[in-house]
């Protein structure tokens, strides 16, 4: 999951030669060890050793982080294409693949003053795109999940080393992709009434530039979609406590998600449809979306996001909500599904401008100002003395209801500057001194 999202790309330079390169390498490197992997000895059935499995292998050292646009993300798409193939997903990519090429202007990752016409390394990326038919509707459901991660943290890093390190990414979102891989496998075997578009994304992590690529050009008319489901960051369920945003989208969401919540999970429904992960660029084609969230935690776009601290139990458990909820939608017509602007601020991007606090926000917490569940060592929050639990309400004077509040109150300010920052802390309001 991205957190601070720099401005989309409105255009991409078209790099053929560099494409046709992209796609070779997916399909001829010989040093990729995914053409030895036999995914129909997986269960059909959604299974904790299943998504075990899947993580392991994306969030695994070989893969060095999956950054957009290297051979290692290659590798990861190749994982999920082949496990396409074996469950027999039709591919809806161009030129009849499972692939949707575009670039990326690696500068636009680095510096949040960055345009298009910016020099720097450009790269192709890939969406991967399949089709399961459904039984009869003419309609469909898309499921995504982005793939890229960090790489080596070169860019949007909270880890503070002097070494760098492998950023393996198993909750963001070797999880999401794990539970695309089983709901592929599920609905290939059981189809629903519905048709599903699975999309695995690319370039998530720079920007959400893989969706708002593929809400620019779909491969399949956006016309015919009833809904769009996110998985980001569903790996880290604790108290069987899952957040599903964009439940405000559409009128019935919320009532479906309670009648297919068969596993007593404790549901914490959240009506914004926008927020730091590809549903947003759905959302802003007037798509309703839902967003599957198991929290964030001081793991988080640092180095020890591993397999060892993810919950497959949980996990599946998440998966089975969203196979439940996708069978629920199947009664349903398009028209019966209206798309509804949620009532709260919305923002496709918040910018890198300004100074930052090195605050980790809690992205589930539903009050007035932005709560946080952790700070950086040596950055200005840790320093003035924020805790985890603090709910921030204002910069200075300047006093904000939301984390599209807080964005714009940083804007205001400069590094170096000396201000103050008020917070809530165990009930109690106080305003501590911050040196940013």
């Amino acid at each position: 999951m991205l957190f601070c999202m720099l401005n989309k790309q409105s255009e991409y330079f078209p790099l053929f030669l560099i494409a046709l390169s992209s796609l070779s390498w997916l399909q001829c490197n010989p040093n990729d060890s995914t053409r030895d992997t036999d995914f129909n000895v997986f269960s059909p059935e959604i299974s904790a050793s299943d998504i075990h499995s899947h993580i392991k292998f994306l969030a695994s050292d070989s893969l060095q982080g999956r950054e957009s646009g290297t051979e290692f993300e290659a590798i990861a798409a190749n994982y999920i294409i082949q496990a396409f193939e074996q469950y027999g997903v039709e591919a809806k990519g161009d030129d009849g693949t499972f692939l949707q090429a575009f670039t990326i202007n690696v500068a636009r990752s680095t510096n949040p003053h960055a345009s298009d016409d910016t020099d720097g390394e450009r790269r192709v990326a890939n969406n991967i795109v399949g089709w399961i038919p459904g039984r009869s509707n003419t309609d469909y459901i898309i499921i995504g999940a982005h793939y890229d991660h960090l790489g080596y943290g070169s860019f949007g890093s909270l880890y503070r080393g002097n070494t760098p390190r492998i950023h393996n990414g198993a909750d963001d979102n070797a999880s999401g992709i794990a539970g695309l891989l089983e709901l592929a496998h599920y609905f290939s075997k059981n189809p629903p009434e519905d048709n599903l578009l699975l999309l695995a994304f690319s370039g998530e992590e720079m920007g959400l530039l893989g969706s708002a690529h593929y809400v620019k050009e779909p491969t399949i008319d956006l016309a015919k979609a009833k809904a769009m489901i996110n998985l980001d960051m569903i790996g880290r369920m604790s108290d069987e406590n899952l957040l599903i945003f964009g439940i405000g989208t559409t009128p019935k969401w919320s009532k479906l998600a309670k009648a297919v919540n068969e596993d007593s999970l404790n549901l914490n429904l959240l009506e914004d449809g926008t927020g730091a992960s590809d549903h947003t660029s759905f959302y802003y084609k007037k798509i309703p979306v839902l967003h599957y969230f198991t929290g964030t935690h001081s793991d988080y776009h640092r180095p020890s996001d591993d397999l060892a601290y993810i919950e497959e139990k949980g996990l599946e458990l998440v998966v089975a909500h969203v196979a439940k909820m996708v069978d629920a939608l199947g009664p349903l017509s398009k028209e019966e599904l209206p798309f509804v602007e949620t009532p709260r601020k919305q923002r496709q991007s918040m910018t890198l401008d300004g100074p930052t606090l090195g605050v980790l926000p809690d992205y589930g917490f539903e009050g007035v100002g932005m709560q946080i569940i952790g700070t950086n060592p040596g950055q200005p929050a840790q320093n003035a003395g924020l805790q985890s639990g603090d709910i921030i309400l204002a910069l200075g004077e300047t006093q904000f209801e939301d984390i599209y509040g807080y964005m714009d109150a940083l804007k205001t300010l400069v590094v170096g500057q000396k201000t103050t920052i008020t917070i809530v802390r165990d009930g109690k309001k106080q305003t501590l001194d911050l040196q940013l």
